[in-house]
């Protein structure tokens, strides 16, 4: 059933400190809560290392990978564990401010610190307030996204992935009935 919401979008979920014990998943399962607060969250299964990690630290950075990270967002989401990193191009930098390290090459960074979890069902929603944002201004001119141009990723199902059209369409606009 969750499969007829495809395509999503895809985003990378890091976890951990550097120098300590970092991770980092695929997820698609990333969503807005509040606009004031800023709050957004994210569905975890408690058997992931990047569950274990976000309990523990209490936060967490949701990037936003371009399809030039393809290879990346792949690794994260089908291997385990840690010793992935060493097979991914991503690098790993100094978020502003929480311990959980952004990823250099990400159209954006957001970084969250938990403010609530539920369990719902075989996962995790970790609550997360936005403390802080940073983003390629390439990818976002005036503040907005620039889909096709930033290569935007969104998941449609197993190994498949669609970008997006340079082609925006204003309902308030647009023709018809």
């Amino acid at each position: 059933m969750y499969r007829l919401l495809y395509p999503m979008r895809t985003y990378l979920i890091v976890s951990g400190r550097l120098g300590e014990e970092v991770n980092i998943m695929a997820a698609d399962w990333v969503t807005v809560l509040s606009f004031r607060p800023e709050i957004v969250g994210v569905a975890v299964s408690p058997r992931r290392y990047t569950h274990r990690l976000i309990e523990k630290y209490g936060e967490f950075v949701v990037a936003v990978p371009s399809v030039g990270m393809l290879k990346d967002v792949w690794i994260a989401g089908t291997e385990s564990g840690p010793q992935k990193l060493g097979k991914m191009r991503i690098t790993l930098v100094k978020s502003t401010r929480v311990l959980t390290p952004s990823i250099k090459e990400a159209l954006a960074n957001i970084e969250c610190k938990v403010v609530d979890k539920r369990t719902y069902g075989d996962h995790t929603l970790f609550v997360g307030e936005v403390v802080s944002a940073t983003h390629d201004p390439r990818a976002y001119p005036n503040g907005e996204p620039a889909p096709s141009a930033a290569g935007f990723l969104a998941h449609v199902s197993w190994s498949r992935f669609v970008t997006f059209r340079d082609e925006i369409i204003d309902a308030e606009h647009e023709g018809g009935e």
